[in-house]
């Protein structure tokens, strides 16, 4: 990519940052409240919105010249990378547009932005951010456009923007656990050579789950049954040392076989964000740490045909 392509997608997001702010402000984008205020919440948003795109803009370019720049740029091309990891990065892409679109629409809500316009300029974050760095691979000899990427930046934006449209409310929120492998230690380059890394690149080790809340799903708002209890179903992968297929060695070093596959757990869970509380700091602390899926039992199936129990599962 070369530098005026760079800088011109750098302007496009500015453009489409402040074209979607605009537009929302346009909406009666305001709670409407006393007249004294409004000028404090109109300031309060605009700091929030300005701050957004620069961000937006200063992510962008450090992504590129630390991620994009030492990679030979091309004509923009297509890759499909669907086959990788058994799916365990489409599922991480779907968790990620869901978590940043929910951190977007909380963030302009707490400054004072009406629900609908929140939801659209707030949700939206997470897929334009993710689309910009498809737009990225898409122009790099590294990678390419995925299709695949795409569509899980879709289901992980529909599934927060659709469910806050039609209840106001998140019954069913996307989580994340990790837990150390033993498959790093023969790819540490690629699976990541300590804990954080591991809890990025590896993908042996992460599971994304579906949680879904009981009390707002299935039973009546007067029911005595805690709103804070959810059933989640997980998705995982074990046994990969490579994207597409297992390696055989690695810089000379022989690298033990495993059989890949893929698991499936069911478990209950904990949705931080409805346990009673008037302490405004707990209340915002609960609400950060809620994309995170509390160690609890599990009960595992796997594509091996296996039944396994966790007594805890991370």
């Amino acid at each position: 990519m070369n530098k005026k392509c760079f800088k011109s997608i750098i302007y496009a997001t500015i453009i489409l940052t402040v074209f979607c702010r605009i537009s929302c402000q346009a909406q009666e984008t305001l709670i409407k409240i006393p007249s004294n205020e409004e000028k404090k919440t109109k300031r309060n948003i605009a700091i929030v919105l300005g701050s957004e795109a620069v961000a937006l803009t200063a992510s962008m370019t450090g992504l590129y010249y630390l991620w994009y720049a030492d990679y030979e740029q091309e004509p923009f091309h297509f890759y499909n990378d669907n086959g990788e990891w058994l799916q365990m990065d489409k599922y991480g892409h779907a968790f990620s547009t869901y978590t940043v679109g929910l951190y977007g629409y909380e963030l302009l809500k707490a400054v004072g932005m009406k629900e609908t316009p929140a939801i659209i300029c707030g949700g939206s974050l997470g897929f334009v951010f993710l689309g910009i760095v498809e737009v990225f691979d898409g122009m790099s000899s590294g990678w390419g456009f995925s299709w695949g990427d795409m569509a899980a930046n879709t289901f992980g934006t529909a599934l927060f923007m659709s469910q806050q449209l039609l209840w106001h409310e998140q019954k069913i929120t996307m989580k994340y656990s990790f837990h150390q492998t033993k498959y790093s230690q023969y790819r540490p380059d690629l699976l990541g050579s300590n804990i954080i890394e591991n809890s990025i690149k590896d993908y042996n080790g992460m599971t994304i789950w579906l949680s879904f809340n009981i009390k707002s799903l299935i039973l009546k708002k007067d029911s005595k049954f805690p709103s804070w209890i959810n059933v989640a179903i997980g998705l995982g992968a074990d046994g990969m040392t490579g994207a597409f297929e297992n390696v055989s060695s690695h810089n000379g070093i022989p690298v033990p076989e495993y059989q890949r596959c893929r698991q499936f757990y069911i478990s209950p869970d904990i949705d931080l964000t409805r346990i009673p509380t008037n302490n405004k700091f707990l209340k915002t602390t609960l609400k950060i740490l809620n994309f995170i899926k509390i160690p609890l039992p599990a009960l595992e199936y796997n594509s091996n045909g296996n039944f396994v129990w966790h007594w805890i599962y991370f």
